[in-house]
Order: C-alpha cells, then sequence, then structure tokens
C-alpha cells in the first residue's frame, strides 16, 4: 500500500480543516514546498495536493505552488480541487503532476469526464466525497444527488482505474479510519482504492494494509507529530 502525505493549500499555505469545515481551518506552514521536501526525505513516493481555493470555487490559485513541488522534488504529485476542465487537467499535466483527481466535476459532468480519462487514462483518478451516504461536491458544502454506491459503480464501469474515497465525517478528526467502509468497497469494486480521512496512527495504517488497498493519505496526524512519516511509510510497504 503506498502512503501519501498530504497538502491542503490555501492562500499558498499548508492548511488542514475540521471535517471540511473552511471556518475551522489550521495553518500548519508558510512553505509548502519545505513541507513537500520533508516527505521525500522520509521515503515518500508520491505526495497528495489539494487545492481548498479551487475545489470551493473553481479555477487554480495554488497552481503555482503545485508547480514548484513537481519541479523541485523527486515526488510523484496528485493533485484535486477546482478541476472541472480540460484546460485545467492539461495545465496540471504539463507542468509535471503525475495525477489529476476529479471531483465536482466526475459528479457534474460525465462528458469531461469521459474525455479526461480518453486523452489521459490512468493519470485521472475520481474522487468521491461521502456524507450521510451521499457525494459532497464544491469544496463539501452541497451535497449531491447521487447515492454513493451508485456513482461508484458508474465509476467502475466508466474506466475509471483510481478511487480515492474521503469519508467526511472522519476528515482532520483524528477519529480513525473508517474500516468497515473501506473494506467494503474494496471487496465490491476493482478500482485502485485510497483511503482518506481519519488516519490517526500506525494502527490504522497497518488496518487499511490488511485490506489490500491501494493507498491511504495521511493529513492532521502528521502535522501534529501523532504519526513518524518514516515510520508510517515502512508500515504500509
Amino acid at each position: 500500500m503506498i502512503l501519501l502525505p498530504a497538502i491542503d493549500l490555501y492562500e499558498g499555505k499548508a492548511v488542514r480543516l475540521y471535517k471540511g469545515d473552511y471556518a475551522q481551518m489550521t495553518v500548519y506552514s508558510q512553505d509548502p514546498l519545505a513541507v513537500a521536501r520533508e516527505f521525500a526525505r522520509c521515503g515518500a513516493e508520491w505526495i497528495h495536493m489539494v487545492d481548498l481555493e479551487g475545489a470551493r470555487d473553481g479555477g487554480t490559485p495554488n497552481l503555482e505552488t503545485v508547480a514548484l513541488v513537481a519541479k523541485e522534488t523527486a515526488l510523484k504529485v496528485e493533485v484535486g480541487g477546482g478541476i472541472r476542465d480540460m484546460e485545467t487537467v492539461e495545465r496540471y499535466v504539463s507542468c509535471g503532476v503525475s495525477r489529476v483527481v476529479l471531483g465536482t466535476a466526475a459528479v457534474q459532468d460525465e462528458g469531461f469526464l469521459r474525455e479526461a480519462l480518453s486523452a489521459y487514462s490512468e493519470q485521472v483518478a475520481v474522487g468521491a466525497d461521502v456524507r450521510d451516504g451521499f457525494l459532497a461536491i464544491k469544496g463539501w458544502r452541497e451535497k449531491a444527488s447521487y447515492p454513493f454506491e451508485r456513482f461508484l459503480a458508474r465509476m467502475q464501469d466508466l474506466g475509471v482505474r483510481t478511487l480515492i474515497c474521503t469519508d467526511i465525517s472522519r476528515d482532520g478528526a483524528m477519529g480513525g479510519a473508517n474500516l468497515a467502509l473501506y473494506g467494503e468497497l474494496a471487496r465490491r469494486y476493482h478500482m485502485q482504492i485510497v483511503a482518506s480521512g481519519g488516519v490517526s496512527g500506525l494502527e490504522d495504517i497497518r488496518s487499511l494494509r490488511a485490506l489490500d488497498l491501494y493507498g491511504a493519505i495521511i493529513g492532521k496526524a502528521y502535522y501534529t507529530g501523532a504519526v513518524d512519516l518514516a515510520q508510517a511509510i515502512e508500515v504500509a510497504r
């Protein structure tokens, strides 16, 4: 299982939200590149980046920061937040991003998703953020009418290779990962499942690895010092 340490970006800073609430934001670093370099020093191969402003409002206000990490480190960059047209996909790919994550657009614009998959195949992942059995979109501020399980089945049918699933109720809460949810996804679908939200210690990582998941994202647990990243990466392997 690959472990993807995360940087959530807001106004060029590395931040974390509590359960997706923009009003409950903690700034952890003014220098995301330095954070990314520390990830690499600890042995990370991938980094998961989210443009929180892009997710909420659309656009790529933090593109320069993402491009800098792709250029100045050896990390493979996975980025999401506000990617809602092919021009944005192409801008990210052209600056060295290894994988783009489509969230709101995957729910609302199947034509665009199909076009992105056709053009970039495995460089496209879908982010499925779940709250109360339904998908959350637009920076988690709105609930889509699309039932979660029906959406996942559709993504698999369309040929989506990588699915990043976030349990919003666990995100940033340090309450442990939703093992029942991820175990069910691993059993039911043939996509590469990445768990996101709630990873709070090495035991979570061991448990997720035992589910034979493709990957897991770690965020707040790293920033608060609850998890040693180098040790976590070894546990995940």
